[in-house]
């Protein structure tokens, strides 16, 4: 294989990054509007907490990138072709959190509405990486040399860890069970079982989902061949540990409240006997 891999259409020959970072956007967003919970959320706000979304994720994406070499960056400040380049998914996924959680504070919205995010970003990313690995050395997502097996040379004759191919299979592996626990909940929202409880909280499956990718990313960024300024860790590295301490106060305290609540129905339950 000869990396980039062009998309040859007949007509027309398209670079596979921006092929399949159009497809990413097209198919996740139909994917949400498809998945999500309309009685949740109304579709004028909805739309709101996209376009925070996207906002948010493109501002995130970039500033975490200038951090990937801060001296490199500090040379090239007045640079518009360095600057604009690069960007995260990490830094994309903090800063859309930022920006969804502000839009909703200005238009009103309380409840949770990241559940029905989670599925659609899987889908996102996953095709959006298939992109990356096509295009070789060029997209800077590679891995460091290595003589496993799954080793590719993308052109320079060094077999390397494919790192878009593991993160495609570890993103979907996530998404399936995500989407299993998502699916038990709605169903046992809408049992007529009063007293059911669901299986997840409102919003624990996008918490889920940002704290598994996170420990991902915080993991596999080791064998990324990119510059590890910080005490031997990088920018994506420093960011994961950041949203990863604050997803799991998140995490920890609805995990208490369940706990607390099965111990009072298990009393309740006992003194009834």
């Amino acid at each position: 294989m000869t990396f980039p891999v062009w998309i040859n259409l007949g007509f027309a020959t398209l670079h596979p990054h921006a092929v399949f970072e159009a497809l990413a956007y097209f198919i996740g967003f139909r994917v949400y509007l498809y998945t999500r919970s309309k009685e949740k959320l109304p579709i004028d706000k909805g739309m709101w907490v996209i376009v925070g979304a996207i906002l948010g994720a493109a501002i995130g994406s970039k500033m975490l990138y200038w951090f990937e070499d801060p001296l490199k960056t500090i040379e090239n400040w007045n640079s518009y072709a360095y600057m604009m380049e690069g960007k995260t998914i990490v830094g994309g996924l903090l800063g859309g959190l930022i920006g969804v959680e502000l839009t909703k504070k200005r238009i009103g919205i309380t409840r949770s509405t990241g559940d029905d995010m989670a599925l659609p970003i899987i889908v996102g990313m996953v095709i959006g990486r298939i992109g990356c690995f096509l295009t070789g050395l060029d997209d800077h997502t590679y891995g460091t040399s290595t003589d496993w097996i799954t080793g590719v040379d993308f052109g320079d004759g060094i077999p390397r860890h494919p790192a878009q191919l593991y993160e495609i299979v570890y993103l979907l592996a996530l998404g399936g069970l995500l989407l299993s626990w998502k699916l038990r909940t709605r169903k046992q929202a809408i049992s007529r079982n009063r007293n059911s409880r669901p299986a997840l909280p409102d919003g624990a499956v996008f918490q889920l989902f940002m704290t598994g990718y996170l420990a991902f990313r915080l993991l596999i960024d080791f064998i990324k061949p990119t510059p590890h300024p910080y005490l031997g860790l990088n920018n994506i590295q420093l960011a994961c540990l950041a949203g990863l301490i604050y997803y799991f106060v998140l995490i920890s305290r609805w995990l208490g409240q369940s706990q607390r609540i099965q111990k009072e129905e298990l009393t309740r339950y006992a003194d009834e006997k």
